[in-house]
């Protein structure tokens, strides 16, 4: 044999080694795992839904929706979903405002994410529009080994409603991990408007994240993700991140170490930070498998998501609407990134 055969055989051998490291295939973000949050503002079909309140978004609605325009959306959150994994998609999105299952098997049926073998978790939420959240995963990458939304019905007093906080108990990289993917009601009608809701929620997902942490031995690996609706320096997030009530499990907001400059949504020309990632404390400072820390946490803003605000000096989100005028953009919000990588 020469030279030159051995040498390229001994190199794609230890590709072959590579690539099949635990089980994975070759990862070009160098065996990390890529999460990603998006609030995708307003993802509805053209089709009515007598259970819910969507008529806004109908082709005779007052927003004039059709199929040109939700083909456009589609296809734009792939593009951003694309543009998000670098080399590859990300293993994990979570997404809030999807209508229903069906727009989202579009997004991984109908898209160039047909390639990727996404799974779905989604389940309709009692929210009266119909929005939901849910999360996609690589089915080659992660195993789901339980989910469940999570409902308080404390919550339904006074006939109030929305949407219930997706958990799901994932294998990945033969460690495992829990996610918690959240869409708090919005401060809409005030700065107090729902905040009682979001004080009861925020109490709901701590003591169920408090519960799993004390069965793991405080070895809990968890994500808590999600379009809150409040900064992170807000009292009701304080409710998950400070030790109280005899809780042990203790949960950084990774979101508040971001630059005060920054954020994901932009009211009246000031950026703002409702989407945010908490995690526990094991996550970040164990030893061996899957781990993250603040500077593995990013704000998704190329240049193709924002455009210059007409009555803000600045960029802004490059939104779908502004109020009920169609601008034909992607998102009012900006995506999430965080990577987990392994000691």
């Amino acid at each position: 044999m020469s030279k030159g055969i051995g040498a390229l055989t001994a190199l794609t051998l230890s590709l072959l080694l590579l690539s099949s490291y635990k089980g994975h295939p070759l990862d070009l973000r160098e065996q990390s795992i890529r999460i990603m949050f998006y609030n995708v503002e307003n993802l509805f079909d053209i089709y009515d839904d007598t259970l819910v309140d969507d008529d806004e978004f109908l082709p005779g609605g007052t927003r004039r929706w059709n199929y040109s325009r939700y083909e456009k959306k589609v296809n734009s959150i792939c593009k951003t979903i694309m543009a998000a994994g670098e080399w590859s998609p990300p293993e994990i999105i979570a997404l809030c405002e999807t209508e229903n299952r069906k727009v989202v098997e579009h997004l991984i049926l109908g898209t160039n994410l047909n390639k990727f073998r996404y799974g779905i978790i989604h389940e309709d939420s009692p929210d009266p529009r119909g929005i939901d959240v849910c999360l996609l995963y690589r089915e080659d990458l992660v195993e789901v080994l339980h989910y469940d939304y999570l409902h308080d019905p404390d919550l339904d007093e006074d006939g109030f409603f929305t949407r219930d906080v997706l958990y799901a108990k994932c294998r990945i990289m033969d460690d495992t991990l829990h996610f918690f993917i959240n869409h708090w009601p919005s401060k809409r009608g005030g700065v107090l408007a729902g905040n009682a809701k979001r004080k009861q929620i925020a109490g709901f997902v701590k003591h169920v994240a408090d519960s799993i942490d004390i069965a793991d031995r405080g070895r809990a690996k968890i994500i808590i993700i999600g379009d809150f609706n409040v900064s992170p320096k807000d009292k009701v997030l304080e409710i998950i991140t400070e030790e109280q009530d005899g809780s042990k499990i203790k949960l950084s907001n990774l979101s508040g170490l971001l630059s005060k400059e920054s954020g994901t949504y932009r009211y009246r020309g000031i950026w703002e930070m409702p989407d945010q990632v908490i995690v526990s404390a094991y996550l970040l400072n164990c030893s061996r498998g899957l781990y993250t820390d603040a500077g593995m946490l990013k704000i998704f803003n190329p240049g193709f998501l924002l455009y210059r605000d007409p009555l803000y000096p600045g960029l802004s989100p490059f939104s779908t609407w502004r109020g009920y005028r169609y601008l034909g953009g992607f998102s009012d919000h900006l995506p999430l990134l965080i990577d987990l990588k392994i000691r």
